[in-house]
């Protein structure tokens, strides 16, 4: 048994198709099913039900992949740390920022990170938490900073920063006229609201308001900031978002919602389970000690 082997077995296990498996490893038929088929006696089990048109995991087929991915993911790991340190810190960080808040924390790292590490790249992916954290699953960004709550089964977090909650609205609502750059959750009870459409947002919404005793009338949900404005400076309602999330406008007037003050968190993010590079797991340490 060795890594081409494997290889060998964690493409079939994807493919199951021996013909799609031996097409992506670029070889012939034949010779990767006796593979298969030699790995299966060294183990002295069957890992695959074969029939004659499908083909599927058995459990141990099930509990090897697993394995075998992970024995896979740390060679790669190892290798890439080695050539990296032998380059002195190559490669490239792809890291998701939700909007509001977390570009500008972001910066900061990345700025502090390039000078220490010079060859270092970024990718940097925008989306709202939810699409970030698709895309974490998907692999397409390892690293994230997205909005609290989140899945702490499913992913590692700390901490980043907060910010405000704050009332977007019409300078011809009532409550825009009212003294004082703040509001109070009582007098936006009977107020249409516009919300994010972040589920997680609107249950955190609903439980502020179940505080006093009240439900929200929540009219619209959105995901994009920009359209925030668009709809407060029409009065279609008042929008409850974090206080970057606004874009100068004369017809648009902002409170702080307080009485309590209303913060939502921004969190560095990776998910569990999957091993990261020696140049991510630096970054991570970098973005914690920089707290």
């Amino acid at each position: 048994m060795d890594f081409r082997t494997l290889t060998y077995f964690r493409t079939v296990a994807e493919e199951l198709n021996f013909t799609r498996a031996a097409e992506r490893l670029h070889i012939s038929q034949p010779p990767l099913s006796n593979q298969i088929k030699a790995l299966e006696q060294e183990l002295d089990t069957q890992l695959f039900i074969r029939g004659s048109r499908f083909l599927q995991l058995t459990e141990s087929g099930k509990l090897y992949y697993r394995h075998v991915k992970e024995i896979l993911a740390l060679a790669k790991k190892a290798t890439d740390e080695v050539k990296s340190l032998g380059k002195g810190m190559t490669g490239k960080i792809s890291i998701g920022l939700v909007e509001g808040s977390a570009p500008n924390i972001a910066s900061k790292w990345i700025e502090t990170f390039v000078h220490i590490f010079p060859r270092i790249k970024f990718k940097i992916v925008d989306g709202n938490s939810d699409e970030l954290i698709d895309k974490l699953r998907s692999e397409l960004i390892y690293l994230a900073v997205i909005t609290n709550p989140c899945d702490h089964t499913l992913l590692n977090s700390f901490k980043v920063g907060q910010e405000k909650m704050t009332a977007f609205m019409s300078k011809d609502n009532p409550l825009a006229q009212l003294p004082g750059n703040t509001i109070t959750l009582s007098q936006l009870k009977d107020e249409p609201l516009i919300v994010p459409s972040r589920q997680s947002h609107i249950d955190m919404i609903y439980k502020w308001f179940k505080e006093i005793n009240a439900e929200p009338n929540i009219i619209c949900e959105m995901d994009n900031y920009l359209d925030v404005a668009a709809l407060s400076g029409r009065n279609v309602g008042v929008s409850l978002f974090p206080k970057t999330s606004y874009i100068f406008n004369p017809q648009i007037v902002t409170k702080e919602i307080v009485e309590p003050e209303r913060f939502i968190d921004y969190m560095f993010v990776w998910l569990k389970g999957k091993p990261l590079s020696l140049v991510y797991e630096t970054f991570i340490n970098h973005v914690k000690n920089s707290l």
